[in-house]
């Protein structure tokens, strides 16, 4: 593995200088972006704030697949997570920075996140994979069908019988049913083999035609943030995959717990041990100004 590189001036110099070089940029980012971005559904002092009768069973993060609430707790806690998570109109100011970063370089945008910030921060909703699905959408458990709804309607009529000091969606009849079966109905993300991936597939074709018809000797730039072991066939080895691949490719990986990049890539990686808000206020801060010349003096 190559080692972690802690000095944030020092990456962010070289991450200038192929940004400068490359003729195009891959921004792939998992779990860690929206951390850094204030979305960690890690942090038990927002879920407490939350979800206060799911603290109070003992529930401590938003990393609930699996468990087994019953449906008007689930659907409660579902119409709260999504709508602070997805429906915000506030803009993000981490992603509208790396949006700035990239600037008018020719780029496509992989993420594991479902929370469409970046569409929602100035990047081409066309030019973003996101094969892990979207909060923005719900589908048939079953599937009966292929389609998906638009789950904002949905989180308002629910939110409209929540109560918070119970945690649970008050009126049976908000609870969601397949508009197509009449059956039970899920958020259209990547939880098992019932995940409908057909709205995404237009973005997939689209991201690979970009890599695949590259001139020879392309300089690809991969940025990859906060990206870890949790799913990391997801975004992290398609990331090394492709810059073996490529033989102009470079990958900058951007992680304060697993930055390691494989030995393999040897100078055309580089792990930064840091995340996205700390290398980005690097970039932009100013570079330290040179020392100034010690005259000699005649004795």
């Amino acid at each position: 593995m190559n080692h972690p590189v802690r000095d944030l001036q020092g990456a962010a110099g070289t991450l200038r200088s192929w940004l400068a070089e490359a003729d195009r940029v891959l921004i792939t980012a998992g779990a860690g972006l929206s951390a850094a971005a204030g979305y960690d559904y890690g942090d038990e002092d927002r879920f407490q704030e939350l979800f206060p009768a799911l603290h109070d069973l003992g529930l401590r993060s938003r990393y609930l697949v699996g468990v087994p609430l019953p449906p008007a707790l689930l659907w409660g806690y579902w119409a709260v997570h999504i709508d602070d998570i997805r429906f915000s109109t506030t803009p993000n100011p981490l992603y509208q920075r790396l949006r700035a970063l990239v600037g008018d370089r020719d780029h496509w945008v992989m993420t594991s996140n479902v929370d469409g910030l970046f569409a929602r921060n100035g990047f081409a909703p066309e030019r973003i994979f996101t094969p892990q699905g979207d909060y923005g959408r719900y589908q048939c458990a079953t599937p009966c069908t292929p389609a998906v709804w638009d789950s904002e309607p949905l989180v308002a009529r629910l939110l409209a019988a929540y109560d918070p000091a119970t945690g649970a969606v008050t009126d049976p009849g908000a609870l969601p049913r397949c508009p197509n079966c009449g059956g039970e109905v899920q958020i259209n993300v990547r939880i098992g083999p019932e995940f409908v991936d057909a709205p995404y597939l237009p973005a997939y074709r689209g991201l690979q035609n970009w890599l695949g018809t590259a001139p020879s000797g392309i300089r690809l730039l991969i940025l990859e943030f906060g990206a870890g072991f949790n799913t990391p066939g997801v975004i992290r080895w398609p990331g090394e995959h492709l810059t073996r691949r490529l033989p102009g490719a470079r990958l900058v990986r951007i992680n304060p717990t697993h930055p390691e990049t494989p030995a393999d890539l040897a100078d055309r990686a580089l792990p930064v041990s840091a995340d996205a808000r700390q290398l980005l206020d690097a970039l932009t801060a100013s570079p330290p100004a040179p020392e100034p010349a010690v005259a000699s003096r005649a004795g």
